[in-house]
């Protein structure tokens, strides 16, 4: 009860800031928990005429079809694929670009530096996949002009499938790696100055001071981002992919949130995407709590 009344005691205290958390908490429950019990359309053979209350019940046929479905290995490995190559090549350039531009010390020109590098982040996919269409088009591109000065046979990048997985990730750290940074350089702008001061005072270089003060003083927010990218590595860029793909490049870029965007608004089994949807949100929660453990594990460092 002592508990139940110093917790009464505090909001009374500060009720203006428990008022402001209403309109987030009322978005959340609206958004994010409501919708939550649309997934029992994943256990049904939901019929759009009689809604969820009125379709039949099918139990886990919806998964057994998804498991059993030809395209199944197909999606995950693309998925995993992708996934994998954006975070091998793409999670260490945010922390490169932070260290580096806590080196710059004319702030005109490192603040000039992170509008640069900040602006793609702004712009939609609609309009970096037209871009690189553009940057990459086998007759106009400025990539095959180039290949084309050398003796090189023109390459169409968006319809091979050697080459389209690797223009999902070139074009994804060119949009996102610049705006990512961010967080990395908050951290290290946190750092305690003196730690820096004391370094130079022992004659330690730049270098040295990058690996033995920077890097480790963000260690923990490293492996935070690094947890939570785990987390969604089955979300391997739907947007990007559905921007820039096409049948020719399904065998190497077809991803589970392009597959489920087909099967349900395309073919309208609305049951059966839903179960690809929940399957692929379990996964990602069995991997957030997996990196984490892992993390603690291996680093000591952890989100819990």
């Amino acid at each position: 009860m002592k508990g139940r009344a110093d917790w009464l005691s505090q909001i009374r205290r500060n009720y203006d800031l428990y008022l402001l958390l209403i309109p987030g908490l009322v978005f959340l429950l609206i958004f994010k928990y409501t919708p939550i019990y649309g997934l029992v359309i994943a256990f049904q053979n939901f019929n759009i005429f009689k809604g969820i209350g009125g379709s039949e019940w099918v139990g886990l046929q919806q998964f057994e079809r998804l498991f059993h479905s030809a395209d199944f290995g197909r999606i995950m490995t693309n998925t995993l694929l992708i996934s994998l190559y954006k975070i091998v090549f793409l999670f260490p350039i945010p922390i490169i670009i932070a260290v580096l531009l806590n080196e710059v010390g004319r702030m005109g020109f490192k603040r000039s530096i992170q509008t640069i590098i900040y602006l793609p982040h702004f712009l939609s996919w609609v309009v970096i996949a037209g871009l690189f269409v553009n940057i990459l088009s086998p007759s106009t591109g400025i990539v095959n002009g180039i290949i084309g000065w050398f003796g090189g046979e023109p390459v169409n990048f968006f319809m091979d499938n050697h080459y389209f997985r690797s223009v999902l990730v070139a074009t994804a750290g060119w949009k996102e790696s610049g705006w990512s940074a961010i967080i990395f350089i908050a951290a290290i702008a946190g750092l305690d100055p003196e730690l820096y001061e004391a370094a130079r005072l022992d004659g330690a270089s730049r270098v040295r001071q990058m690996f033995h003060i920077t890097l480790p003083g963000i260690s923990t927010t490293i492996v935070l981002m690094l947890i939570l990218r785990i987390g969604g590595v089955l979300e391997a860029g739907t947007e990007q992919i559905l921007l820039l793909y096409n049948p020719t490049v399904y065998h190497t870029g077809d991803v589970i949130g392009t597959y489920i965007y087909r099967m349900g608004l395309t073919s309208m089994e609305y049951s059966f995407s839903t179960a690809v949807g929940l399957f692929e949100s379990v996964i990602g929660f069995f991997l957030v709590i997996g990196g984490n453990q892992l993390s603690k594990r291996i680093t000591g460092k952890s989100i819990w």
